[in-house]
């Protein structure tokens, strides 16, 4: 999973930094602004960095995922992340990638997500619609689309989901999806 956190994650410090980055930028002053709550500049960016970096070199934020949902799960889940700060005041956002036991048709997991509760499906490529940080903002759904199988390997799915973190929580979502998940491989 790779995971693009909005600047509302590291608090309301996070939101003022990245607005007043933003007016810095716009005012032609950016070479004078410093940044205290991130370690770089935010502002039409993205930091591959969030919270501090362990032994191991993922980050304790990403460390925190795999943690977490194996805790929730009450199993050890092979899952690895990459978690990204970028230039959104709230709602993050995930490209999640999935290894399923059997064969599946990309409709039926769309019928899945579709009738799930707390989660929209938005998935019209065609019609550029899929999910944005913009729609997901003050709701309590997770909304999921970009759903397609891998170009190699038939068994592996790909999606991407966003919520507003501070009303439904980043490992909700994924924990909601696991689960619903779990219940296709049954």
């Amino acid at each position: 999973v790779s995971t693009y956190q909005a600047a509302s994650g590291a608090g309301k410090e996070g939101m003022e930094e990245l607005v007043n980055e933003m007016q810095a930028f716009f005012a032609f002053k950016l070479d004078e602004f410093e940044n205290k709550v991130f370690p770089h500049q935010l502002a039409l960016n993205v930091i591959p960095h969030i919270d501090v970096f362990l032994e191991n070199d993922y980050t304790k934020e990403e460390m925190k995922m795999v943690n977490e949902t194996s805790k929730i799960l009450h199993k050890n889940i092979p899952l690895s992340a990459t978690c990204v700060r970028v230039p959104v005041l709230r709602s993050h956002s995930e490209a999640i990638t999935i290894k399923v036991e059997r064969n599946f048709e990309v409709e039926e997991v769309r019928e899945i997500l579709r009738n799930a509760p707390s989660i929209k499906l938005i998935d019209d490529v065609k019609n550029n619609s899929y999910p944005m940080p913009t729609i997901s903002t003050n709701t309590d759904y997770t909304y999921v689309g970009r759903i397609r199988k891998d170009n190699f390997d038939e068994k592996i799915l790909h999606l991407f989901c966003v919520a507003d973190q501070v009303r439904v929580g980043a490992a909700t979502n994924a924990v909601r999806i696991a689960l619903k998940w779990i219940d296709y491989q049954r």
